[in-house]
């Protein structure tokens, strides 16, 4: 293991804004801010939670939109999210927050009582391959994880520049008759200089220069579909 990993790793243990709970502790379901978020911003304010978040780049950028809203990043790589618990560090945030743990544990750290009221998922692995399909974080399998812990008025943001993903998410919504608030082919065309959709991460920028074009879905979370 690198040096650099061991010395993220070293911070994150030492910020006071990273949570890493142990299998044992998960598998428990004994995670002591689950239900009790509040308890830790010290504050009521609705929370914006990043799923996947790799290097936090967005929970950072929304946070500095939104400075009186709360703002969780979770992510399984400590390495990755380590780039966006240090810059929280740095500026003296108290509404942003990270959990390293795989979210498929989602409702094994939060409940319903903790105001998660929108979530975004920028530029997950689109995960191509058709046996893969229920690994991808918009899938029928995770929209029923988000559902143990998430209210139905939750709105899903998702980010990418994958077409099939953005078709396949498409096609789950259309299946679930979920409502739709945004479906947009290329965002940046569309709404160039959308606050929230401005928000660039490194590979974004990146994508951008190679002439990527970037999706953007914006729809309710809902109930289980009967039948």
């Amino acid at each position: 293991m690198g040096k650099n990993k061991l010395k993220r790793f070293a911070e994150n243990a030492e910020f006071e804004h990273v949570f890493q709970p142990a299998f044992e502790e998960v598998s428990q379901d004994a995670f002591p801010l689950k239900g009790h978020w509040a308890d830790f911003f010290g504050n009521v304010n609705p929370i914006t939670l990043e799923l996947a978040c790799g290097r936090g780049e967005y929970s950072v950028g929304l946070a500095e939109l939104y400075p009186q809203r709360n703002f969780v990043g979770m992510d399984v790589k400590g390495a990755r999210l380590w780039r966006g618990a240090r810059t929280a560090h740095e500026r003296n945030w108290k509404h942003v927050a990270f959990v390293r743990q795989h979210i498929g544990q989602l409702h094994r750290i939060f409940s319903l009582a903790d105001a998660i009221d929108e979530v975004w998922i920028v530029f997950p692995d689109p995960q191509l391959r058709d046996s893969k399909s229920a690994k991808r974080l918009t899938s029928p399998r995770f929209l029923s994880t988000y559902r143990r812990c998430l209210a139905p008025t939750v709105r899903m943001h998702l980010k990418t520049d994958s077409k099939e993903l953005f078709e396949f998410t498409l096609e789950t919504i259309e299946q679930q008759k979920l409502k739709v608030f945004h479906s947009i082919p290329d965002v940046h065309a569309a709404w160039p200089n959308h606050p929230e959709l401005g928000i660039r991460t490194f590979y974004e920028s990146m994508w951008l220069e190679q002439g990527r074009t970037i999706y953007y879905l914006c729809f309710e979370l809902g109930t289980e579909p009967c039948g």
